[in-house]
């Protein structure tokens, strides 16, 4: 076994140096990296080309701020899109081009190569110690992260970041406050104010914002419906009881988590089919399923639901 897969299964990555270490001689890495199996992602720093294919944007870029933290060290702590992804919160969306770190040193904020460098302000009690090195504390990550991109991703990693458990409503609101005169926070007003730790997945956050955003009223998240007997039919995703309607995100990934041991898939889609007509005969509710691709077709989707809910204003008033 390559000594370098030692490496790699830690951190995701070797330098030019370990590489050395190893017995490769500089002509030996140039050769490595031409015939593809080798990758280099950033000035001396590398991985297996196997490893690094099989991965996705979000693990690459978790490789890279180890690796970015590794060039930089206690200079420097990982935050906005990095630090949401160091912190293991769900960053849909985001714009992981980069390494976004804050500066410790005093340092000014510019852009070198692949690592947004950002001024630090008040960062003292901000800096904690993780298994990645440093990193802004998750809540100030995740307001960072929202403030750089459209109120759509704000508010998706907004209730992720809640959804972790790093941190609640309270702690998040309070890290705005202090915030909101930075540059780029002044549209987060509305998502901040709407962020709620129950949307159980980004599906569900984007239902939220594009119910506001087509005129509907909010809807309650994580709606019990009880049996006559009082037993727990079913929790729902989004529901409007005043005008006798439930909404239900229906997303591949969301039959993947209802997967008991030994269940295929099929067999998942038939027990959330029977769960829904078991909470429509108890309720007599209409259900109305969104699909991803709705929220790529928003005047669809609002011709569907207003069927059965009411705006309180058009979409394109």
């Amino acid at each position: 076994m390559d000594p370098l897969r030692i490496l790699t299964a830690q951190y995701g990555f070797f330098t030019r140096t370990e590489a050395v270490g190893a017995g490769y001689a500089d002509k030996d890495i140039t050769r490595m990296v031409r015939a593809g199996y080798w990758v280099r992602f950033r000035r001396g720093y590398y991985a297996f080309a196997d490893e690094w294919t099989a991965w996705d944007d979000v693990r690459r870029h978790l490789v890279r701020s180890r690796a970015v933290l590794r060039s930089l060290g206690d200079s420097v702590a990982l935050s906005h899109a990095s630090g949401v992804v160091a912190h293991g919160i769900d960053a849909w969306q985001l714009d992981l081009r980069r390494v976004h770190v804050t500066r410790l040193d005093g340092a000014q904020g510019r852009i070198e190569g692949d690592v947004v460098h950002h001024e630090g302000l008040a960062v003292a009690e901000d800096v904690i110690e993780t298994e990645f090195g440093l990193v802004l504390r998750p809540e100030r990550c995740v307001v960072e992260a929202a403030s750089r991109h459209p109120n759509e991703v704000a508010l998706c990693v907004l209730d992720a970041g809640l959804r972790s458990l790093l941190f609640d409503e309270a702690t998040l609101r309070a890290r705005h406050a202090q915030m909101q005169s930075w540059p780029f926070m002044q549209h987060l007003q509305v998502p901040i104010r709407m962020a709620d730790g129950r949307s159980g997945s980004v599906g569900e956050s984007r239902g939220r914002w594009w119910f506001r955003t087509l005129g509907f009223p909010a809807p309650e998240l994580q709606w019990e419906v009880l049996g006559p007997d009082q037993q727990l039919l079913g929790v729902c995703d989004w529901a409007w009881p005043e005008h006798r309607t439930i909404g239900e995100f229906d997303g591949k990934v969301k039959y993947g988590r209802l997967l008991k041991n030994g269940q295929d898939p099929g067999d998942a889609v038939f027990e959330e089919k029977r769960r829904e007509d078991a909470i429509r005969e108890a309720t007599e509710f209409v259900v109305v399923r969104v699909t991803w691709t709705d929220y790529d077709r928003p005047a669809v989707l609002a011709r569907r639901l207003e069927r059965w809910v009411p705006r309180f204003r058009d979409w394109a008033s």
